[in-house]
């Protein structure tokens, strides 16, 4: 049994993500505890937090996971794996298209490897769903633009200004989120870019790069005071700027452009009463509608390539459990045949080598007959003969 239990923004605004994110953690928690579930997945992104649990303990249909919250979405099987795909692709993004969801996937499939809770059966489909999202990249234009958060980001602060030539920038925060920002941003002619981080050498690494200037955390104050434009995704679990840390700076912020892509949000609302355009998430789903509808034609042939990988993942774990039938009955044959030689071997003296040609008679004899048994059940699995694969676990225990 595959669950995914998720908030994303498609049904949720960026406040009700950030109280809901809470409750599906719970909600995880507590079916862990009561299935001793061991093998999952946790992604959490800017737009989204999502769990993929695998299960073969039982159903997990409990009251648990009827909730009455309606930004809690669950879904089983094919339709969690399917949406899994979708994600991958770039079709569940907010900006369709969009690569950064692929290496966000990527980063919690290694994670859950490395803290050991990706098992067989999720890492077969997170490894498919990559491979999905790179396929749906190459063979269609979904890419082709802005596609990501970043750059749509960007986009915003120069249709504001006209252009950002002369003007001066601070990226708060030097993730994947914040390089994404900076290099659309080295792109335009600047005055000043300004990259903050709370880890300093990750923020000279990024300035570098950009050939702009890292600053500590600790002196961020002197420069919002110079900014025209501040772009904030941190991971910071709450508002870095507020309006009453504005307010003890003592300077004039009026016309001063924000954008907030960080979830948990890393600027508070009250900021905009002090004459401060303030965009974040939730500001974005407008030219989010108007991407999904230039992309249209591409999603469509996303969604074949999506439906083709599909259909043979299905067979590979149909291939995946005669495996596992025919291990079991090759593991049997082999004590059998083994119990027998060495009964024919009492009997024989080794003579001229009798005992080698009996070993090698009776291995002859088993691989004779389960070479048809191995070949036939694959193809039954392959032609999706269920009935078969059943008939096979029941004739050979």
């Amino acid at each position: 049994m595959i669950i995914n239990i998720r908030v994303d923004y498609t049904v949720a605004d960026i406040e009700t993500m950030e109280n809901v994110s809470k409750e599906i953690d719970g909600i995880f928690e507590s079916l862990k505890e009561k299935y001793s579930i061991d093998e999952y997945v946790e992604i959490s992104t800017c737009n989204r937090k999502e769990y993929y649990i695998h299960n073969d303990n039982c159903v997990i249909d409990e009251p648990l996971l009827d909730h009455e919250n309606k930004s809690i979405i669950i879904e089983y099987g094919d339709v969690a794996i399917k949406h899994l795909f979708r994600m991958t692709s770039g079709l569940e993004s907010m900006i369709v298209g969009e690569d950064q969801i692929l290496g966000q996937v990527k980063d919690s499939r290694n994670i859950s490897q490395k803290e050991r809770h990706c098992g067989k059966i999720l890492d077969t489909i997170f490894t498919k769903a990559i491979h999905v999202g790179q396929l749906v990249r190459n063979k269609t234009n979904i890419k082709k633009g802005s596609v990501s958060i970043g750059s749509v980001a960007v986009d915003l602060a120069e249709k504001h200004f006209e252009s950002l030539e002369d003007k001066v920038v601070l990226v708060i925060g030097a993730g994947k989120m914040g390089s994404l920002v900076a290099k659309s941003l080295a792109e335009k002619n600047l005055e000043a870019i300004f990259v903050a981080n709370r880890t300093y050498y990750t923020a000279v690494k990024l300035a570098k790069d950009l050939n702009g200037e890292a600053i500590f955390f600790d002196d961020l104050n002197d420069y919002l005071k110079r900014a025209d434009v501040i772009i904030s995704a941190t991971g910071a679990p709450h508002p870095i700027i507020t309006k009453q840390r504005l307010l003890e700076i003592g300077a004039d912020f009026e016309g001063l452009f924000m954008v907030d892509i960080a979830n948990p949000r890393d600027i508070s609302s009250d900021v905009t009463e002090l004459g401060i355009k303030l965009w974040n998430i939730d500001d974005l789903r407008e030219l989010a509608e108007f991407n999904k509808t230039q992309r249209k034609s591409e999603s469509i042939e996303a969604e074949k390539i999506i439906q083709k990988e599909f259909d043979l993942l299905k067979e590979s774990f149909k291939i995946m459990e005669i495996d596992e039938i025919l291990g079991r009955l090759r593991s049997s044959m082999e004590n059998i045949r083994q119990r027998e030689t060495q009964k024919a071997i009492i009997k024989l003296s080794d003579v001229d080598g009798s005992v080698k040609i009996l070993d090698n008679l009776t291995k002859s004899i088993v691989n004779k007959i389960f070479y048809d048994i191995n070949k036939n059940l694959k193809q039954a699995a392959k032609d999706d003969e269920e009935k078969i694969i059943e008939m096979a676990e029941y004739v050979f225990k």
